[in-house]
Parts: structure tokens; sequence; C-alpha cells
């Protein structure tokens, strides 16, 4: 029906499946109006037709009228009452239903209800919104019908609470429109009263009041309304009668009413039926069986069969063994008969001990039992019965002793570490021993496990001493782990073994031992001052400061010292260092003693010899023998110009300071006048002609031919070759030269300006030459001063010819070394280790003298071959670490 007059009102039409009669009977009785359908079985009616009539009955009058009727006759009139109660309420369509119908069961035609068309809830897509997650609901939205999706269960989806109305909403689109909708689902009869307890036992002692109450469980009934729990009965008896109570918020609930005293002896128990009924039609039940158990009045005290119980028992007994048997009796009934036992009045350490068994009075054991802590037991032991009267006995318990303790070891002092080198019978350790079983435990023997240098000696009752038996060597065995086994001779036999910790402390009885029987070392030539070149190493199978070893070089047997300008040792690490630079033309090879020394009190040492092989590195250029390139008169080679293809011109003859692979030379032409007429020999600098000399070839031929050796990086030197082709060997070659000549003729001016400039130069050296003698001359006091304060100084650089290896006759170069200290100034730097000093060696005589002659500018004839740039390496060295 659509709405009017400015507000929603939707009043349902409800139709119901009845019998003729039935319809006949609410239409006369509620309404007086109604349409009866063709079919005689549905009834129409309309909420506003009923309601607005004024015509309702009081719901008894109906339910009166309906006595007897069907079930549905009566949901019915409930329905009818709550469409007419919902009646005005705007906006919201609502229905109800009855719980428990089938799925696809029909509820209402909403179309018709909300005044929509045939048809307009499909075009418009009407959909179901349901409050909760679940749809109860389904809209067939060709026809508006709604049905039931499945069967509704009104205390699954309501529980107590009433009335159960379920709330959605129906969704139109085209347009967006949207109607609330209610459905209360009726409770119906379809539970019984439950109690949760179906045989509560009660327990009356017979000597309770008259008047007595006693309150019982409630029953549950899961309907609402009617349909609950409405009243309680009791089955006929002469001691009790029920009183039904109410609760403010929950289920009502009876209470007994005790009305005749009780007799245990007359009648012991009492049964009683307790029912619950529901207001439903036809009315729902529940029973539950009560038990009244009527006590008895304790009026007897338990007796024990002995006041004193004896007993013994092993102090090795396991937890849970039969200790002893107490029994008491009570003349009483029932509960009041019952006797329970207990330990009460007893000390912790009885509880701790012992367990009693409350209902048979066995005692047990609970805890261990030792003879050596507690030889007796005085127990207490109480009956109870069931009234609370009590009675006491005594239960003594001996322990009986048995050997269940080993021995006990107990060390007084341990003498660890001892030296290697202890004398037998040395007293290591000293211990005793005791046994707690003194009565069964016997004689004690004490002695060590294993094979080992060391034995057990008495000292006095019950005392040892663990002495050394045998000779030891830390180096085998650090140190031992001694388990001394004491063993009494009880039954059965007991041991306690206890481990002592004994370490041998070292002694100074092994040399330092080298790893290898001697040691090579390389260098490369040209190194770097303070260059690390290897290692030796020695090993000390001793310990601590005995093991710590202290390396040093040897003076030659000779007495020669040169060898310690060359070369450094750190004496921790024993690492070799160069203190200078190496010069493989001038020495091949060394070799010189190192020592190694312990740290011990007595120390001790051993030698071993180091060679040094000097590396060759290309640091020579090739030195062109033939031709001359220093003469002042140019070198000219003939050449006939009739002279063949092949002709043997000249030979570049050049030589390498090197060796090896460094010194092979080759030879090839750089530059020449031209480079068709001559070819060089690359394997032997051999000139030839290429082809037939000609008029037209220039009569001055100039080449430039390149020397390379074959190092890495490879080095060259080139010479220059004047070749005059000439018909004879007089007169053009003479008349060449004189025309040279006079070519070379200059100008007066020109001979003044050389003249000018060579007195400058002149100048200039002298000058230079005596700032050096000043310079020289400072170094040399310098000197002198360091060598009045320490007798560390040695400045005897020549080199024993005994420890060369090389191959030509000259000798090294004098070049002074000189200490070399860390930048960083620390201690633990290797460099400080880089000295040219022997302390413990006297200086040699007229080594100031040699050395005020080596401070000029001379230089020793064994170097008169070294390359300048080598000869400036060694004086800045000289000069930086002076």
């Amino acid at each position: 029906m659509p709405p009017s007059s400015g507000h929603s009102e939707t009043f349902p039409m409800l139709r119901l499946p009845v019998s003729k009669m039935t319809s006949d009977l609410i239409i006369n009785t509620w309404c007086g109006q109604g349409i009866q359908e063709p079919n005689e079985n549905i009834l129409h009616l309309s909420a506003k037709t009923c309601c607005s009539s004024g015509l309702i009955p009081p719901v008894a009058a109906v339910v009166q009228a309906l006595q007897g009727k069907r079930r549905s006759n009566r949901q019915i009139v409930a329905l009818l009452l709550f469409l007419c109660a919902s009646e005005g309420d705007a906006g919201t369509v609502r229905y109800s239903v009855a719980e428990e119908m089938e799925s696809g069961s029909f509820v209402a035609n909403v179309a018709k209800d909300l005044g929509l068309e045939a048809g307009e809830l499909l075009t418009r897509g009407a959909r179901l919104v349901s409050d909760d997650s679940k749809q109860h609901f389904r809209l067939h939205r060709k026809t508006g019908d709604l049905f039931v999706k499945e069967k509704l269960d009104r205390e699954e989806l309501c529980g107590k609470a009433d009335p159960c109305v379920l709330r959605f909403e129906i969704v139109l689109e085209e347009p967006l429109q949207s109607f609330r909708a209610e459905v209360r689902v009726f409770d119906i009869n379809d539970n019984a009263p439950v109690f949760p307890n179906h045989g509560p036992l009660l327990k009356i002692p017979e000597s309770t009041p008259l008047g007595s109450r006693f309150p019982l469980q409630s029953a549950q009934d899961w309907d609402v309304g009617l349909n609950g729990l409405q009243n309680y009965t009791l089955s006929s008896n002469a001691y009790f009668h029920l009183h039904t109570r109410f609760r403010s918020h929950g289920p009502k609930y009876a209470e007994l009413v005790l009305i005749k005293p009780l007799d245990r002896e007359e009648q012991p128990q009492i049964n009683l039926t307790l029912t619950a009924v529901d207001g439903g039609s036809p009315a729902k039940s529940g029973t539950a069986q009560i038990l009244v158990l009527v006590l008895d009045v304790n009026d007897n005290v338990p007796q024990f069969s002995r006041l004193v119980y004896r007993t013994q028992i092993l102090e090795n007994s396991p937890n849970g063994s039969l200790v002893i048997s107490v029994s008491a009796t009570d003349l009483d009934d029932g509960t009041n008969r019952e006797i329970t036992y207990s330990l009460a009045q007893n000390p912790e350490g009885i509880h701790q001990t012992f367990h009693i068994n409350s209902e048979n009075g066995e005692i047990r054991l609970r805890g261990p039992v030792d003879f050596e802590a507690v030889e007796n037991y005085d127990i207490d032991v109480q009956a109870i019965d069931g009234g609370g009267l009590s009675a006491h006995s005594k239960v003594l318990v001996e322990v009986v002793d048995v050997n269940d303790n080993a021995p006990d070891v107990l060390v007084t002092s341990i003498s660890s570490p001892i030296p290697e080198d202890s004398p037998l019978n040395t007293v290591v350790a000293l211990f005793g021993v005791r046994d707690r079983d003194v009565r069964v435990g016997g004689k004690i023997t004490c002695f060590l496990e294993g094979n080992l240098p060391f034995t057990i000696k008495p000292t006095f009752r019950n005392s040892y001493s663990v002495v050394t038996g045998g000779a030891l060597d830390r180096e085998k065995v650090p140190g031992y782990n001694l388990t001394i086994i004491a063993m009494d001779t009880g039954t059965p036999s007991l041991s306690t073994e206890t481990t002592i910790e004994v370490l041998i402390s070292d002694i100074n009885d092994n040399p330092p031992v080298f790893k290898e029987a001697s040691y090579t070392m390389t260098v490369r030539e040209n190194n770097s001052p303070a260059v690390f070149i290897g290692k030796v190493h020695a090993e000390d199978l001793d310990s601590e400061e005995n093991a710590q070893i202290t390396y040093s070089l040897l003076p030659p047997e000779s007495g020669d010292l040169s060898v310690f300008s060359y070369i450094s040792i750190n004496s921790n690490n024993g690492k070799l260092y160069a203190l200078r630079s190496m010069d493989y033309e001038a020495i091949q090879a060394f070799q010189f003693v190192v020592k190694a020394v312990n740290g011990g009190p007595l120390p001790l040492s051993s030698q071993i010899t180091v060679r040094v092989v000097v590396l060759d590195v290309n640091d020579n250029l090739p030195m062109i023998l033939y031709p001359l390139q220093n003469s002042t008169s140019p070198c000219n080679d003939l050449v006939p110009r009739a002279a063949e293809v092949g002709y043997l011109v000249t030979k570049v003859v050049a030589v390498d300071g090197d060796s090896g692979q460094n010194s092979w030379l080759s030879y090839e032409l750089f530059k020449a006048t031209d480079l068709g007429l001559f070819s060089v020999g690359r394997q032997n600098g051999e000139i030839r002609t290429l082809r037939v000399i000609t008029e037209r070839d220039h009569m001055k031929q100039k080449m430039v031919v390149v020397v390379r050796d074959h190092g890495q990086p490879s080095l060259s030197t080139t010479a220059t070759l004047n070749i005059l082709l000439v018909d004879g060997f007089s007169d053009p070659y003479v008349q060449l030269r004189d025309q040279s000549k006079r070519e070379r003729k200059t100008n007066p001016s020109t001979k003044y300006l050389v003249i000018s400039l060579a007195v400058l130069s002149c100048l200039f050296l002298f000058s230079v030459t005596v700032i050096f003698l000043i310079h020289i001359y400072q170094k040399i006091k310098y000197r002198e001063k360091q060598f009045t304060a320490s007798e560390h100084f040695y400045y005897d650089c020549s080199f024993p010819s005994h420890l060369i290896d090389g191959q030509s006759g000259e000798t090294l170069g004098r070049v002074c070394p000189y200490e070399v200290g860390s930048a960083t100034g620390t201690s633990n730097s290797e460099f400080r280790f880089l000295k040219r000093f022997m302390p413990n060696f006297p200086a040699p005589s007229g080594v100031v003298e040699r050395n005020k002659e080596e401070s000029g500018s001379h230089v020793p004839s064994n170097l008169d071959l070294d390359s300048p740039r080598r000869s400036e390496g060694r004086l800045r060295m000289s000069d930086e670490y002076m």
C-alpha cells in the first residue's frame, strides 16, 4: 500500500494456511472480517482491518477459544497480536514466522506490501542486505515472494532474548532506494526443562533442626515466555515439602524445607523426585532424582591396636619401602566409622622421610634414610574418624647401618708445578681418607690408577703422600692427572676416585734447533737499504723464558767484521735485512753464521750458516768499445766505391757489465745517410754493404747503430760511425781531412767567448770543491766525536775475500753503512735491528785514520768501472743515513 499523508504506514497482509473451521473462528472472534479463497484453506487477514476495528478481544479469550485446537492455530493468534502491536511504525515492513519452519517456507509478498508493481523488483535489481553476515531469507524477485532460506532456530539465533527479531534491508536500484524490514521469530515449545545434575546428593545430619532449608539447583529451559520454566513439584514424602522461589535475574529455583526430624537408625536415606514444568501446551517437564543421606552423629573415639609400634629399616632402602602398618577401629557407623590416618603432629623431617596411607595405615619411605645422619625416628600417628574424633599412637623406627658410603679423599696440599729434574721421592701431594661406615666399612686401601712415575706412601693413620717414583721429562709429558683410588673392605666394596693435576715445570735442557741444515737467501742488486731478504727460525722444546730465542751474527774466524756492514738480523724473530745496496758486478754471493741462544739461566745455543746470493738486475748500459765514442777526432772508416755486395766495412764492438740474459747484446741500424746502402749484423755488430756503390752515393756516410741488451727493462746505447766512400786510400781522404780542418776555423770573437765560458766554469767548479771539502771535514769531526763516546763504531768496510763468490777479481767499493732507525721511534719496529754495529767486538786499529783518508774525494780503484748512476746512489744513501 503506498504511503499517504506525509508518513509511511505499511500494513502487511497475513496469509495463513488454516482449516475452514479455524478460519471462521478467527474471523468471527477476532475481526469479523476476512476473505476466504476458493480453496478454503488459505486465510488472508489485513492487519489494518483487524486492528482499526477496535474489536481485539483479550489474548486469554482467544487462547480459550482455541483450546484443544492445533498448535498452528495458537501461533496464528500470536502472529496477529504481533501485527497489531507493530502497527504504525513508519517506514518498516514487519513480518513474523514461527521457529522451526522448513527451508523454502513462504513468509510474505514484499512487492505488494511495498506497493511495487509486478516484476519491478527484478528490473530494479532488488537484493537483501542483512544486519549480520548471514542471510536467513531469500527473495524471489520476479514474484516478490519472501521465503525462509534455512530452518530457523530461535534459541540459536537469539538465545533467551525476547522478542527475537531479524532485521534486513531491501535495496532497489535505478533509482537507488531501500526499505527496512523485520521478521520476528516466534518461540514454540520445543525445549523441555533440563536439570544440569540429574542425581543431586544431599547429606543432612540427623541432628538437623526443623524448618531448615536446602536450596536445589535450577532447571534450564531455552524457551521464553509461557513456553519457559514455570513451576517445580516434589514427590510425596513425610520429611520435606517444596518451596519455589524467584530470582531478580535468572530462572526460578526450589528449596527443600525439613518438616520432620531425621533418624538415621530409622531411615538412613530418602529418595525424592523433583519435577520442573514449563507453560507450553501441552506442557513439557524434566525431572531430577534427589538422594538425601542422613548422616550419623559421632559418639565413639577410634582405638589403635597398640599404643607403641617398633620396627627396623635398612638405611639403603629405596623410596616407597614399607616400614610398618598401623590400624585403628571405630564403633560408629557410616562416615563416623571411617578412619583416616595422618602424621599431623610431627617435625618437618618426619614428613620429608615418611608417608602414611590415609586409608590403610601403611607407613612407607618418602625420602632416603641415612644411619650416619639419624639412627632412630619417633613418629606420632593420628587416626581421625568421619565425625572428627581422633586418637594417637607412637611408632619407633630404628635405622640399620649398611656399607653405603664410599671412602672420602681429602687432599690437603699439592705441590705443582714441580721441576722436571726433581729427584726420586719428591713429595707432590698430601691427602687423607675417612669412611663414614665405621662399623661395616673396614680397612681402606689407596693406590694410583695407571702406570705413572708416581707412588703413594703412608705417613701416619689415614694420611698419605704422593711422591715421584721415576724420571720426569716435561718435553714428553708436560703434566699428569693423578687419579687416587681409595677402596674399603666392606660388603659390597666401595671406592672413590679423586684426580689431582701435577704440572711439570721446565728447565733449560734443550738447545735451540734450526729447522734447516743451512739457509740460502737471495737479494737483488741495487736494493734499497733495510730491505728484508729472509728469515732464519729455530725452535726450542723448552717453555717460557727457556724457549725465548735471541738471534745474532757471529764474526768470521778471520776477525774481519765487514759482513756486518751488509747484513743485520732482528734478534727477536731472526729476520735478516740488507743494510746497503748490493752490486752484483762487485760481489755475487757471501755467507755468514747466525747464532741462536735461548733465555735460560744457563743459555744454550746453536749455529747455522747462511748464504746470500746477489741476483743481477739490468742496471748497466752496453759499453761501446769500438768505435770510440769519446775521441776528439772523428773515426772514419773508408770503403772503396768498388766494394762488392756484402763487403765488411767495420764492426761495432760492445760489452755489458751485467750477466746472463742482461748481458746479451743485439745490434740494429737506427739512422743512416742511406738506409739501403749498409746493414748491421744483429748478433755480431758487423757492418756490410747491401748493394753496389754508385756515383750518386754521397762520399760521406753517417750511421747511428743502437746496441741493446736483453734485460727487463731493456737498456741501450748508440754508436755513431762516419764512413767515407773513396776511390783510393790516399789523396781524397787527406784532402777531406784538410778540408775539415779548414771548415773548423772560426773567427776570433767566437774564440774569446769560449775562453770566457771556460774561466767561469773553472771558478764555479772551484767553489763547489771548496764547499764539498768543508762539508767532508765537518763529517769527519762528527765521526771522531762519536767514536770517542762509544766503542761500537766500525769503519772498516773491506769485505773478506773468502766470503766472496764473484767472478771478477775486483773488490766491492767502500761504502760505510750507518745505523738505520725507525721513523716512528717505537721499540717494536723491526728497523731498529738494522745496525752496522757489533758491540761485543773491539774496534780494529787504524779505523779512524782509514776513514779520514776516505773522507776526501778519492774513489777506490776497484770502483772505477761502476756507472756514475750507481756511485751517486751510494753517495746519497751515505748522506741520508749519516
